[in-house]
C-alpha cells in the first residue's frame, strides 16, 4: 500500500513543482528590466544604421522611409516605426561623427529628433480613438529618449567649442520631447 502511494505522489509532487516555478522564472525574468548601469548609461541597443547619408545610394533608403512613413496609417505602428527611423538616424550621426563629418552627423540628428517629436502625438492621437500604446511601448520610448540624451551629451562633449550651438538646439528638441513623453502613463 505504502509503494502504491509512492507511486502515485511523487509524480503528482513533480508535477506541482514544475507547475509553480515555470511562472516564477517567466514573471522574474521579464519584470527585471534595468535601464542603467552604474555608471549611469543607458541600455538600450540602437539598431543597425545601414547606409550612412554619405552613401550616393542614400536617396534610395530615404525616399523608401518617406513611403513606407505615408502609407503607414495605425498612429501606434507610425509611432514604432518613426521610434525606429530616430533611433536609426542617432545611430547612423554616431558613425558620421566617428568618420569626421560633423556637419552631416549634426543634420542627420536634427532629422532623428524631428521624427522623435512626433510620437508623443501620435501616441494621444492614437489614445483618443480608443487605441492606447502598450506601457511596454511607453517604457521602450521612454528609454530611447534618454539614450538619445546619452547619445547627444557624449556628441556636445566631443564637438570643438565653437561648434556646439547647433547640438544643443537638438539637445533642447530632446528634452522637449522628454517632458512630453513624461506626461504619458507608464
Amino acid at each position: 500500500m505504502e509503494r502504491a502511494l509512492q507511486k502515485i505522489f511523487a509524480p503528482i509532487v513533480l508535477l506541482l513543482l514544475i507547475i509553480l516555478t515555470i511562472p516564477f522564472f517567466y514573471i522574474y525574468d521579464y519584470s527585471q528590466q534595468i535601464t542603467t548601469t552604474p555608471d549611469n548609461k543607458v541600455v538600450y541597443q540602437l539598431p543597425y544604421p545601414g547606409i550612412l547619408p554619405d552613401n550616393p545610394l542614400y536617396f534610395l533608403k530615404a525616399t523608401r522611409d518617406k513611403i513606407q512613413d505615408f502609407l503607414t496609417r495605425d498612429n501606434l505602428k507610425k509611432a514604432q516605426l518613426d521610434l525606429l527611423y530616430s533611433d536609426k538616424r542617432l545611430a547612423m550621426s554616431e558613425a558620421l561623427e566617428k568618420k569626421g563629418k560633423t556637419a552631416l552627423a549634426l543634420s542627420t540628428l536634427s532629422k532623428g529628433e524631428k521624427y522623435f517629436l512626433k510620437i508623443p502625438l501620435l501616441l494621444r492621437q492614437a489614445k483618443e480613438q480608443g487605441t492606447s500604446p502598450s506601457a511596454e511601448l511607453i517604457e521602450r520610448i521612454k528609454t530611447s529618449n534618454k539614450k538619445h540624451q546619452q547619445v547627444i551629451g557624449k556628441l556636445l562633449q566631443d564637438l570643438p567649442q565653437g561648434e556646439q550651438q547647433p547640438i544643443l538646439e537638438i539637445l533642447k528638441l530632446t528634452q522637449s520631447i522628454h517632458d512630453q513623453l513624461q506626461g504619458l502613463q507608464k
